[in-house]
């Protein structure tokens, strides 16, 4: 399946590269026609199989670039994506949306440390089972256009699509102490299959 931004833009260069063959041959033309079929790859979206059990998914595809303290009770997960990874974003719980909030800011290359707080960026709260969630899509060095498909109020299921990012990217999720993060720097997950952390067991009686 390929998004349907994906689609025009690549009607859009083919088209040009027609006129440029036309006008001074195919030679000329072929970049464009790369760019056309780079644009249906690069706004592919597969779909993917959504694990059971009381989980967060990756939120994108990409490489893990940060787990860290957030606040001494929020940690962060960061996810960058480059150039060559499938930028539709999902939600990582299930749970009500119930607040999106835009922000704008700068282009640092979305693989730095200092994207989390300075980068233009969505920051979406999903109100999950017993306590909230929050990520981010955030801009980075070449993307400039954030796309959110839902809002406040909507019913998510964990894995279900919410947006993009056009081009390199970079996306966080804040879970509280209730979570257990099962990923590292590093890794490699997939949006929607791949489990970034676990509820653990309430603590009864405590």
């Amino acid at each position: 399946m390929i998004v349907l931004d994906g689609i025009y833009y690549a009607l859009a260069l083919a088209g040009a590269g027609g006129v440029v063959c036309w006008l001074a041959g195919p030679w000329f033309a072929a970049p464009l026609w790369l760019l056309a079929l780079f644009c249906l790859y690069f706004f592919r979206d597969p779909d993917r199989t959504i694990p059971d059990g009381p989980v967060a998914v990756a939120p994108a595809d990409g490489k893990v670039v940060a787990v860290q303290a957030e606040t001494p009770r929020v940690n962060r997960i960061s996810i960058f994506l480059n150039i060559f990874d499938v930028h539709v974003n999902r939600t990582p719980v299930a749970g009500t949306i119930r607040t999106v909030e835009y922000r704008c800011g700068s282009f640092h290359v979305a693989s730095k440390e200092q994207c989390s707080t300075d980068n233009e960026q969505n920051v979406v709260t999903v109100q999950g089972e017993g306590s909230p969630v929050v990520f981010k899509q955030i801009a980075g060095l070449i993307a400039r256009r954030i796309v959110f498909t839902k809002k406040v109020g909507d019913r998510v299921a964990t894995g279900d699509r919410i947006g993009l990012i056009r081009f390199g990217s970079r996306m966080d999720v804040l879970l509280g102490p209730e979570w257990e993060i099962v990923v590292k720097p590093g890794d490699r997950v997939s949006a929607g299959s791949s489990v970034i952390a676990r509820r653990r067991e309430p603590t009864h009686g405590a």
